[in-house]
């Protein structure tokens, strides 16, 4: 056998057979060695431990291990309990006569994965062990997810009002209800959604993110349901639409209250049939998926205003969340200013930076219209300026201070009723003038952002970008 020939071989995933029988062992090598495995044999517990170890120093494990119940020296039982003391331990399937299946039944409660009966059937050893090897990967990957969840989608705070959320959003992953977050911009809605989605039963599947709030009019049908080739003018190429992107997984239809009145009809369709039709094409597709919702809009105000579907609102809203803003949990500042630097060091490979103790006072006392977003925006200006590895006041009031060039606003509302001709600089005249602007606008519309568009000619999704810059949403 040539180098490159050896060294495709040990690529493949390995299997170890264990059983005292040589004509077993032999028949189970052939097999699993015909379907693409790997094959390790051994003919006790003794000499499966040995090939165990001496394989481990390579660094390499058996994706399953496969044994006789009763051997000579260490049994089957004996070789599931060393197996199971490992740090990273294989699936194991126990092979036991007509005899030794309340034996093999209770292994199982000890740990087995399953449990084969003689005389041995082809198909239904390749059939165990598939289920086996698919339970385990499944296993792996929600492992991967819950890591990623608690790295990156941490619910953080410890707070009364955040320890309640989490506990609703773990009863409610375990369902499939639609779930419907409501709360101002910048509180953490999004993560929020990941948790419901990465806790429950969809959480191998994909997780769609839609801000409808950016999509232009005319194509937010295509970008939900998707389109086919020549359906209308730049479809030059069929796409698959974001419903059907989230198959067996979540959809997160985010501002969902910006979403124009015939889209809604659309969606409420989709979401009762279960089904879409992509533009140009007559074929319905099932789509099978769970519904999160979120929006900073006031949606019952919206349906009495005729804006939003009440049918639509109704269907959204079977599980609902409001997200605190952070002037409501201000006790979580700085528990979530210290995740938001350990975030950046892992980020940028340096050692995370500290906050003073009167940098966490001062952080503490600020109103935060902007909430999370705006804290963690302000701790990355703030970071640029940090020296010795300690944010201090010096540095946080500097930034509160710096204006939207540098940093959401400190008030909001108090920088955009001061004074413009009092700026220093044209830089700030024209951040003040446009942050007073903006919000005397949408006093006069009661808040209301989409009818502020419309009178200001400007698509939402640009003034949604002017009102994150002066902290107005």
């Amino acid at each position: 056998m040539n180098t490159k020939d050896k060294n495709d071989e040990t690529q493949r995933a390995a299997i170890l057979v264990v059983d005292d029988e040589g004509d077993i062992r032999q028949s189970l090598e052939m097999l699993l060695t015909y379907e693409g495995y790997e094959v390790w044999t051994a003919k006790d517990g003794n000499e499966a431990i040995a090939r165990l170890d001496r394989e481990a120093e390579d660094g390499r494990s058996p994706v399953l291990v496969l044994t006789d119940l009763k051997m000579p020296s260490l049994d089957g039982l004996g070789l599931l309990d060393a197996i199971q003391e490992r740090e990273t331990a294989p699936p194991v399937i126990l092979i036991s006569g007509h005899g030794d299946v309340a034996v093999a039944v209770d292994a199982m409660k000890r740990g087995a994965s399953n449990f084969l009966e003689k005389p041995l059937d082809e198909n239904r050893v390749l059939v165990t062990l598939r289920a086996t090897l698919r339970m385990r990967k499944l296993a792996a990957e929600n492992t991967g997810l819950r890591r990623q969840l608690t790295n990156r989608w941490e619910i953080i705070g410890a707070s009364a009002a955040m320890q309640s959320l989490r506990e609703q959003v773990q009863r409610v992953a375990q369902s499939d209800a639609a779930v419907l977050i409501t709360g101002e911009n910048g509180t953490g809605k999004e993560i929020i959604a990941r948790n419901v989605h990465y806790l429950g039963a969809r959480a191998t599947g994909p997780f769609v993110t839609v801000n409808c709030a950016a999509i232009p009019h005319e194509l937010v049908e295509s970008e939900l349901f998707g389109h086919e080739k020549g359906s209308f003018t730049g479809a030059v190429e069929s796409r698959t639409g974001h419903f059907e992107a989230a198959q067996g997984g979540s959809l997160f239809l985010d501002e969902v209250g910006d979403m124009p009145l015939d889209a809604q009809a659309k969606v409420l369709r989709a979401l009762e049939t279960h089904e879409v039709t992509r533009v140009g094409d007559s074929k319905a597709r099932p789509v099978d998926l769970r519904v999160i919702a979120a929006t900073n809009t006031d949606l019952p105000q919206a349906v009495e205003e005729k804006s939003f579907r009440m049918d639509l609102f109704y269907r959204l809203n079977v599980v609902p969340f409001e997200v605190p803003a952070l002037r409501d949990h201000r006790e979580d500042v700085a528990s979530l200013a210290e995740h938001f630097l350990a975030q950046m060091a892992e980020r940028t490979g340096r050692a995370a930076l500290a906050l003073s103790s009167e940098a966490v006072q001062q952080l503490m006392q600020h109103e935060w219209p902007g909430n999370v977003r705006q804290l963690r925006n302000l701790l990355e200006g703030a970071a640029v300026f940090a020296d010795d590895g300690v944010i201090g006041l010096k540095e946080i009031e500097h930034m509160l201070a710096a204006g939207p060039s540098l940093a959401p606003l400190a008030s909001a509302h108090d920088s955009a009723r001061e004074d413009p001709y009092e700026a220093g600089t044209f830089e700030e005249f024209k951040n003040l003038s446009e942050a007073q602007f903006f919000r005397m606008r949408l006093e006069r519309n009661e808040g209301n952002i989409k009818r502020t568009a419309e009178e200001l000619g400007m698509q939402r999704s640009h003034l949604y970008k002017k009102l994150d810059r002066y902290s107005l949403r």
